[in-house]
């Protein structure tokens, strides 16, 4: 969805800038974190 490999994903997770939920023994990513990660790499328009 955002155009990011494996690696860089986990470190957007470890380093707080991505949230994300445990289902079972699926780790998901939060829809609004990614929206949020989205806008602040955009900065302000």
């Amino acid at each position: 969805m955002i155009g990011v490999g494996r690696t860089k994903l986990y470190e957007l997770i470890a380093g707080g800038e991505l949230e994300t939920v445990k289902l079972g023994k699926s780790t998901r990513v939060i829809t609004a974190s990614l929206h949020r990660l989205i806008m602040r790499q955009r900065g302000p328009e």
